[in-house]
C-alpha cells in the first residue's frame, strides 16, 4: 500500500492492514456504549446517589460537550503523535474512566469520570474517520459502513442490556462492563502503533497547512457542521430523554431502554446503506430531505401518542438520524487527503457537538419549566429545518480544498513566518 511508509516491507503491509481492520472495528464498537449503556440507568443511579432531573440533563449533555472539545483538540494531537498512537491513548483513557465511573461514590465523581471517559471517545470519534480514509482509500464505502455498523451495534446492544444487567446485578456492574471492550481496543491499537515505523505520524505525507484555517471559509464545511449539529442534538436528545418521555406517559424503565435499543438498531441499517448511496450519488441531498420528514413524524408521534404507536415513532426517529452516517461519509468524500479529512472531522465534530450539547440539558429544563415534554418535542422537530438548509450546502459535489477561498497574501506571509 502506497499509504504506508516505504520502510515497511510488503510482507508486513498485509499484516498491518489486518490489524488496522481489527482496531477500527473494535474502536467502532466502543464509540457509543458509554453513552447508551448509561442513560437508561439515570433514574436508578439518581435514586442511589441522590440526584434528579437537572443533573441527569447535565450527564446527557456531557457526551456532546466532551466530543466537541476533544474533537477540536484531536487533529492537533494526531499531527504530533500520529493517528494510531492517538487512538491508543484515547481508548486507554476511556477504559480507565469507565471503571472509575462504575465505582463513583458521589455525583461529582460520576460526572468527572463521565467527562474523562467521553473525552477519550471524543478523540476516537475524530481519528477513526481519517483512519478509514488513510488505510482503506480504495474501499471507502466498505470501510465507512463497517465502522458505522459496528458503532450502531454497540449503541443498540448497550441500552438493551443496561436495565436487565442492573436488575440482575447492580447498576455499577452494568456501567462498568463496557470498560473491557474499550481496553481490548486500546491494546490492539498499541500493537499496531508499535509495529509502525517511528516516523509514521500520518498515513499520508501532507502537512497541517494543507487544511489550515481555510476550512473555516468553506460553505461545504459549514453545511456539514450545521447538519451534524442538528442530527447530534436529535440523537442525544432521544438517547437521554425518550426513556423519561415514555415513563412519564406511564411506561416502564425497561420499555425506555428497549426503545432506545430499537432506535439504535435502525442505525445499523443506515450504516450499511447510506455510505454506499453517498459514494454513488453525485448529490445525496434527497437523503437529507427524506430523513427530515421521518424525524418530524417521529417527534410528532411521541408528542400526540407516546405509548400507542411507540414502535412506529422510534423506527421513524431511527431512520431520521441516518444523516449521521451521511455526514461521516461526506467528510471523506469531500476531502482529498487524510490530513484534510482529519482537520475537517475535528472541525465538524468539534463545533457540531459543541452546539448539540445544549440539547439534552435545554430539553430537560424545558420539561421542568413547562411540566410536560410537549415543547421539548416540538423544538426537536423544528431542528429539521436548519438541517435541511445546511444539507443542501453539505451535499453539493465539491471538494473542501476547492470550495474554500484561496489563501490571501496575508495568509501566505503568516505561513512563511511560521
Amino acid at each position: 500500500m502506497a499509504l504506508l511508509s516505504s520502510s515497511v516491507v510488503p510482507l508486513h503491509r498485509r499484516r498491518l492492514t489486518l490489524w488496522a481492520w481489527l482496531a477500527i472495528a473494535l474502536t467502532a464498537v466502543n464509540l457509543r456504549t458509554a453513552v447508551t449503556g448509561f442513560t437508561p440507568l439515570l433514574e436508578i443511579i439518581g435514586a442511589d446517589l441522590g440526584f434528579g432531573v437537572t443533573l441527569s440533563g447535565l450527564l446527557g449533555t456531557v457526551p456532546a460537550v466532551s466530543f466537541g472539545i476533544f474533537g477540536f483538540l484531536a487533529p492537533a494531537v494526531t499531527r504530533k503523535f500520529g493517528l494510531e498512537r492517538t487512538a491508543t491513548v484515547a481508548l486507554g483513557l476511556t477504559a480507565l474512566s469507565l471503571l472509575m465511573r462504575a465505582f463513583s461514590p458521589t455525583p461529582v465523581l460520576l460526572v468527572l469520570s463521565t467527562v474523562l471517559a467521553l473525552a477519550g471517545i471524543g478523540a476516537a470519534n475524530v481519528v477513526v474517520v481519517p483512519l478509514v480514509k488513510a488505510w482503506f482509500t480504495h474501499r471507502l464505502a466498505l470501510g465507512t459502513s463497517l465502522y458505522l455498523i459496528l458503532m450502531q451495534a454497540g449503541q443498540f446492544i448497550a441500552p438493551l442490556l443496561a436495565v436487565p444487567v442492573a436488575e440482575a446485578a447492580t447498576w455499577r456492574f452494568s456501567v462498568g462492563i463496557w470498560a473491557g471492550p474499550a481496553a481490548v481496543a486500546g491494546v490492539v491499537w498499541l500493537i499496531l502503533a508499535v509495529r509502525l515505523p517511528a516516523d509514521h505520524h500520518a498515513p499520508a505525507a501532507v502537512t497541517a497547512t494543507d487544511a489550515g484555517p481555510r476550512i473555516s471559509r468553506s460553505s461545504t464545511v459549514w453545511g456539514l457542521v450545521i447538519l451534524f449539529a442538528m442530527i447530534s442534538l436529535s440523537n442525544y436528545g432521544i438517547i437521554t430523554w425518550v426513556p423519561a418521555v415514555l415513563t412519564d406517559a406511564g411506561g416502564s424503565a425497561a420499555l425506555g431502554g428497549s426503545m432506545v435499543a430499537l432506535y439504535s438498531a435502525w442505525g445499523m441499517l443506515a450504516a450499511l446503506v447510506v455510505p454506499h448511496l453517498a459514494t454513488r450519488m453525485t448529490n445525496p441531498f434527497i437523503v437529507v430531505v427524506g430523513c427530515a420528514i421521518f424525524l418530524v413524524a417521529g417527534y410528532l408521534g411521541l408528542l400526540l401518542s407516546p405509548l400507542d404507536g411507540t414502535l412506529v415513532w422510534m423506527c421513524a426517529l431511527g431512520i431520521g438520524v441516518s444523516t449521521f452516517p451521511l455526514c461521516m461519509t461526506l467528510i471523506n468524500r469531500r476531502t482529498k487527503s487524510p490530513q484534510t479529512a482529519s482537520a475537517v472531522s475535528g472541525f465538524v465534530q468539534g463545533i457540531g457537538y459543541g452546539l448539540a450539547c445544549f440539547g439534552p440539558i435545554g430539553l430537560g429544563l424545558l420539561r421542568e419549566a413547562t411540566g410536560s415534554w410537549s415543547i421539548s418535542l416540538l423544538v426537536l422537530a423544528a431542528t429539521a429545518i436548519p438541517g435541511v438548509i445546511a444539507g443542501w450546502f453539505a451535499c453539493r459535489p465539491r471538494f473542501v480544498e476547492d470550495s474554500a477561498p484561496r489563501p490571501t497574501k496575508r495568509d501566505a506571509d503568516q505561513q512563511s513566518r511560521r
